[in-house]
């Protein structure tokens, strides 16, 4: 089956006429000795591998927010969140430039004459044009959701993760399909695997190639550097978002870590989420659902036992910072309403609308001692655009799900996420 396989992909197929031949099919069209397989397939290596930290990171980042029921996440390390999704976004944003040297590298290939000798190549041929939509498609809405800028009419969670699938599958189908061309392109320069496989007059040109890459107007190694000063370039003006001492330089920063209300940035404030009358009314209540039911004023949670945490907001657009929490614990909570220690609850916002008004608190996070209804944000009253008046604040869980003005906590489905 194998054998007949190969035998089929390996046919080689009939040549086009040459009377079609031409514009950029035309012979000698790109003269630019860097467009070959050497500098492809070590661009391709990088990019690779940047696509595979971004994929898992990627697939962590959407079990947390939507577990399946095998999946735990664990309450600790606290920064664990905060290290994965910095790592997913940073590295998203470093293959844009990348992406685009390799895109440069390749493009010829799209022109290749014949455009393809066997069936396998052009497999090869076909799956380009789904991994380059894909991966384009990855990085664009990704940068624009860093950005909090939505112009698409897409839920942009669903639509990223799903195409993740298909950039993933592409990827593999390439690496399948054109498997000669990058073991020729890693082999050592002058090697007779960097010729494997090809006619006498390809082996030729490609030594050809290679060394006209040391020598020519822009060379090899001023290639990789150009490659390398774009790559940093994007590092120093985004990453200061997630590392901090890269703050002062990072000017294209979506959020700078300690710039924002008490210090800390937000997303969505009290006047976004419609709650600038609601949070502060003197009516307002905790309701806690359970067999002692609870409804708990302001002052009433500030008689509880008050713990202090150090934690870190770490959102889903890559941005993190530390800050010091207070409030009584979740767990002490709902003990008092009589459930037992790791119930899992969902929590609710005071909020009408938006996708995280309601997050699930699971068994590692409603256990762990450093889960806070937190009051006050580095020894000061939450400010409103922070969650007044109580937020929840758990250890290693998504920006987006340490929900704000709170209102209502009540039992969850057991064993989704706990």
């Amino acid at each position: 089956m194998t054998r007949a396989l190969d035998r089929v992909l390996g046919a080689r197929l009939p040549d086009p006429p040459d009377a079609l031949r031409r514009g950029p099919f035309r012979e000698g069209a790109f003269p630019s000795p860097l467009h070959t397989e050497r500098r492809a397939s070590r661009v391709g290596v990088w990019l690779g591998a940047g696509f595979v930290v971004c994929f898992v990171t990627g697939l962590i980042s959407h079990w947390v927010q939507q577990p399946p029921s095998w999946f735990v996440w664990p309450a600790s390390p606290v920064w664990l969140y905060r290290v994965t999704q910095g790592t997913h976004v940073m590295v998203g944003l470093a293959l844009i430039p990348l992406l685009l040297v390799k895109l440069w590298t390749v493009y010829p290939g799209l022109f290749r004459w014949p455009p393809a000798r066997t069936p396998a190549a052009l497999v090869g041929r076909l799956s380009i044009l789904v991994l380059v939509a894909s991966a384009v498609f990855m990085l664009a809405t990704g940068l624009i959701n860093i950005s909090q800028w939505y112009p698409f009419g897409f839920g942009f969670k669903t639509a990223h993760y799903w195409t993740g699938w298909v950039a993933v599958g592409a990827v593999l189908t390439h690496v399948g399909a054109m498997a000669p061309q990058i073991r020729r392109g890693l082999a050592r320069r002058g090697s007779p695997a960097a010729t494997a496989g090809l006619e006498p007059a390809e082996a030729e040109q490609v030594r050809a190639e290679d060394e006209a890459a040391e020598d020519g107007a822009v060379s090899r190694r001023a290639f990789v550097a150009t490659a390398a000063v774009a790559t940093g370039a994007v590092a120093l003006t985004q990453w200061g978002q997630t590392i901090s001492p890269l703050a002062q330089v990072s000017v294209l920063s979506p959020r700078i870590p300690g710039v924002g209300p008490q210090g800390l940035p937000v997303n969505q404030t009290g006047i976004t989420a419609g709650v600038t009358e609601s949070a502060v009314d003197p009516a307002w209540r905790l309701v806690v659902e359970g067999p002692t039911p609870l409804e708990l004023t302001l002052d009433d949670l500030r008689a509880m036992p008050q713990h202090t945490e150090r934690l870190p907001i770490a959102c889903v657009e890559g941005w993190s910072a530390n800050a010091e929490w207070t409030g009584p614990r979740l767990r002490d909570v709902l003990e008092a309403a009589g459930h037992p220690r790791g119930t899992v609850v969902h929590v609710e916002s005071i909020q009408t609308g938006g996708s995280y008004r309601v997050s699930t608190v699971s068994k590692p996070h409603s256990a762990s001692e450093k889960t806070l209804l937190a009051l006050e944000l580095n020894g000061q009253d939450l400010d409103i655009d922070h969650g007044y008046p109580v937020r929840l604040i758990a250890p290693n869980r998504p920006g987006a799900m340490q929900t704000k003005w709170l209102g209502r906590i009540a039992p969850g489905a057991a064993g989704v996420g706990s």
